[in-house]
């Protein structure tokens, strides 16, 4: 009876890229929560573990997680991925209402850009090659290209967390944007393998290794990245940050995807090019919300002298 839970969400990607923007709302609220209870347990002098407000924006992004779970399992990645640009545009007018990030018409731009390219990678996402059962994951996970991108991922990820972020972290938002952009790209494998697996065990199939090897490592990855995320709004605004690793994790999460799931299959000139347009825009975009940031101190400090 559980074999009919397939095509019923797998063969309906606006089911998928609904959710998706759902969650994106909820991802956006997530890093200006998690900002505002460090925030206030900074004043009190306590740990931000003992802030309601800190805890109310880690279970949002439990929800939000939840919620790409199901997307990355009824739609392709290469769609499901870029929707990530809404939450960045809610994020942004959140924190300039809950945290007084003040946002000018750089950042309020930059916002924009950051949604427009996200328009564009959908609209210009090639057809997908679908993996349904977890033998054909299996033969994907052994993939030396795949393997390679894997290893060089991990060797880079050890590089920064272990000597990179410690010495240039705090002065330097990529540094963990870098690293939680890094760790998301194994998060979206393991997000769909997971949904493959589970088919594939509800319909008596033997998946139990993979299913539970693919869990381990996205609990690995999340709690890692909710480290460095929490690390990052030590120091830095919130939206700059979102923005960041939102451009760098997209970056990562498609090309890792592409890798795994062949989703990006005899791409034409034209895909390409959709593809260098969206990705420049998001730069620009995190350009932007840069500057404005910048412009933010700038006004702080000003405001504090008078």
């Amino acid at each position: 009876m559980f074999s009919d839970w397939e095509p019923n969400v797998a063969s309906k990607p606006a089911v998928g890229i609904a959710i998706a923007v759902i969650s994106s709302f909820i991802n956006g609220s997530t890093f200006v929560l998690q900002k505002k209870g460090i925030l206030r347990s900074r004043q009190r002098g306590v740990s931000y573990l003992k802030d309601v407000v800190w805890w109310s924006g880690t279970l949002s992004m439990v929800v939000g997680q939840i919620g790409n779970f199901l997307a990355y399992n009824a739609a392709p990645a290469v769609i499901v991925t870029p929707l990530g640009g809404l939450g960045v545009l809610f994020g942004a007018v959140l924190a300039s209402r809950i945290l007084e990030e003040r946002l000018n018409t750089a950042g309020k731009l930059g916002c924009v850009l950051c949604c427009c390219g996200s328009a564009v990678l959908v609209l210009h996402a090639p057809a997908s090659e679908s993996v349904t059962s977890a033998r054909q994951l299996e033969a994907r996970l052994a993939d030396p290209v795949f393997v390679t991108y894997a290893l060089l991922a991990l060797l880079t990820l050890a590089a920064l967390m272990g000597r990179t972020a410690p010495a240039y972290g705090r002065p330097n938002v990529g540094t963990y944007a870098a690293i939680c952009s890094l760790l998301g790209s194994f998060t979206v494998p393991c997000s769909k393998g997971l949904g493959v697996a589970a088919r594939d065990l509800l319909s008596g199939g033997p998946a139990v290794a993979l299913f539970l090897g693919l869990l381990a490592a996205l609990g690995a990855c999340v709690l890692l990245q909710l480290f460095y995320i929490n690390k990052a709004l030590e120091a830095f605004d919130s939206r700059v940050f979102e923005a960041v690793y939102y451009a760098a994790f997209t970056s990562a999460a498609l090309v890792s995807s592409a890798l795994l799931f062949k989703e990006r299959t005899a791409p034409t000139a034209a895909d390409w090019l959709a593809a260098l347009c969206g990705l420049v825009t998001l730069c620009v975009g995190v350009a932007l919300l840069r500057l404005s940031q910048e412009a933010s101190l700038v006004w702080k400090q000003t405001e504090k002298t008078q």
